[in-house]
C-alpha cells in the first residue's frame, strides 16, 4: 500500500473529504451536507475508513469552520468552540476522528488552510507573507507571514474588523449577530441577501449592490496592508463568482489607498497583487492534505518521498 494523507474541508453548509497527496494526486473524494456532528463527523469516519483499506493512510488535516480552538497544548485542542452554527458549539472534531480511525488527525481554520494549498501548489507558492479571505456565506481570512501560518491569541478573525458605515448610503443594520455592522455582517452573501431580498447568484452586473460590495471589501482590504503588508492578497469564495467584483475591488482599493502605499504592486500591477485561488474550489481539501503532511514531518515520520 502506498502512503496517502487525508483532508477534511469542514464547511458549515458541508464537508469535502479526499485522500492523496497532491493537487495531480487525488486518490478518492466525497461531499455531503454539514448536518447534526454525529451523523456529518460519521459519514467522514466512514470515508476514510474505506480508503484505509486500499491505502496507508498516515494523517488527516483538517480546515474547519470557526471559531476552533487550534492550540495544540490547550484542553480543548480540535473543538469547534462558540460558533452560532446550531447544534456544533463545543464538538471535539478532531478528538471524535481520531479516536475513532486511529491516526493523528490535525486542525486548523478554513482560511488558514486554504491558504495553505494556495501556499503550496496555487497562487502564493514562493511568497512568505499573503492573505487569503473568503466571501461568501460569512466572511473569514487568514495567510501566512514570515513563513508560518497565522496565530495567535486564538487565529485571525478578519470578517469581524469594524468598518465606516455610512447608513445616510447603506441603511442596513448588518446581521453579525455580535457586532451588527462588521465587515461580514455587511458584505457577506447573507448579508446581500437580507439586505437586497435576493441571493447575490441572481443580482445582475449592474446592479447597486456591486459597488456597495467592492467598496466594503476593499476598504477591509486596505486595512490589511496597512496593518499587514502581504505580498499578495488571495480572495475567494462564493460572492467572488460575479465577474465584475474583482475588478471594483481592485479599483477601490488603489483609489482608498490614494497613493500613499507607494509600490508597482498596487499602483501598476494591482491585478497581479489582489487575485483568485488558483485552486479554485479545491484549496481547501487540497490545503488540509498539506497540512497533514506537515505535522506529520514535524513530529519525525518519514514515508513522505510521494508528496510533491
Amino acid at each position: 500500500m502506498s502512503t496517502v494523507y487525508g483532508g477534511i474541508e469542514a464547511g458549515g453548509t458541508k464537508f469535502i473529504c479526499a485522500v492523496g497527496t497532491s493537487p495531480g494526486d487525488l486518490r478518492a473524494e466525497t461531499r455531503f451536507p454539514t448536518t447534526t456532528p454525529i451523523e456529518t463527523i460519521g459519514r467522514a469516519v466512514l470515508f476514510f475508513r474505506e480508503q484505509q483499506e486500499q491505502e496507508t493512510l498516515a494523517a488527516i488535516g483538517i480546515g474547519s469552520f470557526g471559531p476552533v480552538d487550534n492550540n495544540p497544548i490547550s484542553s480543548t485542542y480540535g473543538h469547534i468552540t462558540n460558533t452560532p452554527k446550531p447544534g456544533w458549539a463545543q464538538t471535539d472534531l478532531v478528538g471524535m476522528i481520531q479516536d475513532a480511525l486511529g491516526i493523528p488527525v490535525i486542525l486548523d481554520t478554513d482560511v488558514n488552510v486554504a491558504a495553505l494549498g494556495e501556499h503550496r501548489w496555487g497562487a502564493a507558492k514562493g511568497l512568505d507573507s499573503f492573505i487569503y479571505l473568503t466571501v461568501g456565506t460569512g466572511i473569514g481570512g487568514g495567510g501566512i507571514m514570515n513563513s508560518q501560518l497565522m496565530h495567535g491569541l486564538i487565529h485571525p478573525e478578519m470578517g469581524h474588523i469594524r468598518i465606516p458605515h455610512d447608513r445616510n448610503i447603506d441603511p442596513y443594520a448588518g446581521l453579525c449577530p455580535y457586532h451588527g455592522d462588521c465587515l461580514e455582517g455587511l458584505a457577506s452573501g447573507l448579508a446581500i441577501e437580507a439586505r437586497w431580498g435576493q441571493s447575490p447568484e441572481t443580482l445582475p452586473a449592474g446592479h447597486p449592490a456591486w459597488s456597495l460590495e467592492a467598496y466594503y471589501l476593499a476598504v477591509g482590504l486596505v486595512n490589511f496592508i496597512c496593518t499587514l503588508s502581504p505580498q499578495r492578497i488571495i480572495i475567494s469564495g462564493g460572492v467572488m463568482e460575479q465577474p465584475r467584483l474583482l475588478p471594483l475591488v481592485r479599483e477601490n482599493v488603489r483609489r482608498l489607498l490614494n497613493g500613499y502605499v507607494h509600490t508597482p504592486q498596487i499602483e501598476e500591477e494591482i491585478d497581479k497583487y489582489i487575485v483568485l485561488p488558483h485552486l479554485g474550489k479545491w484549496a481547501g481539501v487540497l490545503g488540509a492534505i498539506a497540512l497533514a503532511h506537515i505535522s506529520r514531518l514535524n513530529r519525525g515520520d518519514s514515508a513522505s518521498s510521494n508528496y510533491n
